[in-house]
């Protein structure tokens, strides 16, 4: 199968990475299955393992697909009707939440089954990464501090929360995407020593921190899509004490952590710290990993390709996008 991946991005990740990482984890997957990759994407890109084209955004992006492919995957949703003007067999994978009344197209992927639910849909492909990139985890060596992964500026992520349940538990907290003093998400300075502030990191400082974490505290006040944080932190061996919301309980089984949207019950379980770390590791690396997200995708492919729409009707957001409440 000839796989056109579509995306606004650059590739390769250097740093932090989100969608882009895992496209670049799924192009690679797809070519170990035995299949031809191609990347449409933005200037300044590489690959070693895939062909690369560069989008130019002053050209209509119909006129850019290369002429040699079977099917085309978008990371986004294009500015043309993909159901009524495009004529190539596609898929496009929605990795966030969408607002207002928006349609989205028929061939539209979902992240999780929450995911999917919420946008009147059921279509979905749980994202998966190449674990080879992220190195050993060191099991026996101390773990001192627990830590937040994710972009602290939004509200939705509450970071705020993260630091209270850590400040409640009594434990040292790493926050890995977010500063000391950030007026994005109102003005609070955090005076604690115990709280660390690393910025937006990537590559091996943010596996050495992962490495030595006694667990992730994700606090969400929205519905995760998907969560590569959690995975990547249960990777490590990190317990998720997080929020029942969106894909987390799709994420996160009883034996990996503990969800709840009371502090006092994540503060509970942050101080027993009764989870087995190996379990945990074991659990992402077998459930989300590169190549199960990249037969996941080629049965929606095969499916396209033999004449099949995967909705029925257009998906769309099935509930307002509020913060939820965490008590």
């Amino acid at each position: 199968m000839r796989v056109l991946l579509v995306s606004n991005s650059s590739i390769p990740v250097y740093a932090y990475g989100g969608t882009e990482r895992v496209m670049w984890d799924l192009g690679q997957a797809l070519v170990q299955l035995g299949h031809e990759v191609t990347y449409l994407v933005a200037a300044g890109s590489s690959c070693s393992f895939a062909k690369v084209l560069t989008i130019d955004p002053a050209v209509d992006l119909r006129r850019q697909m290369p002429s040699d492919i079977d099917i085309v995957h978008f990371q986004f949703n294009p500015a043309f009707d993909l159901d009524a003007d495009f004529d190539t067999p596609y898929v496009v994978t929605e990795h966030g939440n969408t607002a207002g009344d928006k349609r989205l197209p028929l061939n539209s992927i979902f992240v999780s089954s929450n995911h999917a639910q919420r946008h009147g849909a059921d279509q979905f492909v749980y994202n998966g990464l190449n674990w080879d990139a992220y190195g050993p985890v060191h099991f026996d060596l101390p773990r001192r501090h627990h830590h937040f992964l994710g972009k602290a500026a939004w509200r939705v992520k509450n970071v705020a929360g993260a630091i209270d349940v850590a400040l409640e538990a009594g434990v040292r907290l790493a926050v890995l995407g977010g500063t000391r003093l950030n007026l994005k998400r109102g003005f609070r300075f955090t005076w604690s020593p115990k709280i660390e502030f690393y910025g937006m990191v990537g590559g091996q400082q943010k596996f050495q921190l992962l490495n030595a974490s006694n667990g992730l505290i994700f606090p969400v006040r929205w519905h995760e899509p998907f969560g590569l944080a959690v995975i990547e932190s249960l990777y490590f061996g990190c317990p998720v004490f997080s929020t029942p919301y969106g894909s987390l309980p799709e994420l996160v089984g009883p034996q990996h952590g503990l969800l709840s949207s009371r502090m006092s019950e994540l503060v509970d379980a942050v101080r027993q710290q009764s989870f087995d770390s190996r379990a945990c590791h074991h659990h992402a690396v077998a459930n989300f990993n590169a190549a199960k997200m990249a037969r996941g995708y080629i049965e929606k492919y095969q499916r396209v390709l033999d004449g099949e729409r995967l909705s029925a009707t257009h998906p769309h957001a099935c509930e307002r996008d509020v913060r939820l409440p965490w008590v």
